[in-house]
């Protein structure tokens, strides 16, 4: 059922998402092609905030951090699952892989190894983390507000 808090953590965790991803292209070696990258990240982002936060908004403002640092996690791990799963996609209509075992063990290679530039930058940890909780308080509020 649609609340103003699910609507608020939608829009809070789209921010978050899009944010960290601006953060994130900094990472990526120059002339990396990003293309929609942001785009789909606020897309997950805007699910995750909806589904994940808004479903459990109400809770009160100490379990809204957690919730926010959850949230802000599945955002991490979808996007990384789409994105590695979209490198891999193109890999292999290049035939870089021997088979599909190997196109899926490379697929997770890949997301581990985008994990890790996540992990080992502060900045994108920052966003991620700060912003969860921003986003997780704002939908708190909002259910506390209007329910």
């Amino acid at each position: 059922m649609p609340t103003a808090a699910r609507l608020l953590a939608a829009i809070g965790f789209a921010l978050v998402g899009f944010f960290a991803s601006e953060s994130y292209k900094m990472l990526l070696p120059e002339g990396t092609d990003v293309g929609h990258f942001s785009l789909i990240n606020t897309g997950i982002g805007l699910i995750s905030g909806w589904l994940v936060m808004g479903r459990v908004a109400g809770e009160g403002y100490r379990a809204a951090i957690a919730q926010g640092i959850r949230t802000s996690a599945v955002l991490v791990f979808y996007a990384l699952i789409l994105h590695s799963l979209m490198e891999m996609l193109k890999r292999s209509t290049r035939l870089n892989y021997d088979g599909p075992m190997d196109a899926v063990a490379g697929m997770f290679a890949l997301a581990a190894e985008y994990g890790l530039l996540i992990v080992y930058s502060p900045t994108v940890m920052i966003i991620l983390i700060v912003g969860g909780i921003l986003a997780a308080w704002l939908s708190e509020w909002a259910a506390m507000r209007w329910s």
